[in-house]
């Protein structure tokens, strides 16, 4: 039989991603929050301890987070306890509270040295950008993932953006008050992305008893 007429023979090709977790990245437990601002603390680390809180309170998204002048959470030589931020996908400003834990480690890193005359919160330690990438904040996200033993695939900077607004949804089962939270102009917007289904429905129904 003449070559040609071989059917072809393709070699196997794996999947890009065979042994991944796809899809929504997942929030940080409680207990996972606490385990890590108590591993920044013990290791001094202000920058990261500050840049940690203030993802979870802010729910901004990385590229946001990252941008964040001292102006938009300092003046009158004091952390705001409420700010705004005009978010880059959207173009709309959207609010957050600064908890006093979150105060008291962004207090800490503007007076230090470092943070000196500097405009962004988050500079860079690379020359040619005025502030943290979302890339190496996606790298600071993972380290902090991996310092606990959790699989980091199934964690990212979405993550730190959800962490807060899952609880605040668990607790109360407000859906409007995430909505707000999150910035969303649509409702559907937030179910999709808290993953709210007919099981979470029915959790919060059997909790009403009339």
């Amino acid at each position: 039989m003449s070559i040609d007429l071989l059917p072809a023979v393709r070699l196997a090709r794996v999947s890009w991603n065979k042994g991944r977790i796809v899809g929504q990245k997942r929030p940080l437990l409680p207990r996972h929050v606490w385990s890590i601002r108590v591993r920044l603390e013990m290791a001094g680390n202000a920058r990261d301890l500050a840049l940690f809180n203030m993802a979870i309170d802010s729910k901004l998204r990385g590229c946001d987070l990252v941008a964040l002048r001292v102006r938009d959470v300092f003046a009158a030589g004091h952390v705001k306890e409420r700010a705004s931020m005009i978010q880059s996908k959207t173009g709309k400003p959207v609010r957050f509270e600064i908890t006093d834990t979150t105060r008291q480690s962004l207090g800490h890193w503007i007076r230090n040295p470092e943070m000196i005359g500097l405009e962004f919160l988050w500079p860079s330690r690379i020359h040619e950008s005025a502030h943290l990438s979302t890339r190496q904040y996606a790298r600071m996200v993972r380290g902090w993932v991996m310092s606990l033993g959790l699989e980091p695939s199934a964690y990212g900077t979405h993550s730190m953006k959800r962490t807060k607004v899952a609880q605040i949804y668990k607790k109360t089962g407000n859906l409007r008050a995430v909505q707000l939270l999150l910035g969303h102009t649509k409702m559907d917007s937030t179910v999709r992305y808290l993953g709210v289904d007919i099981e979470d429905a029915l959790s919060l129904s059997e909790a009403i008893d009339l």
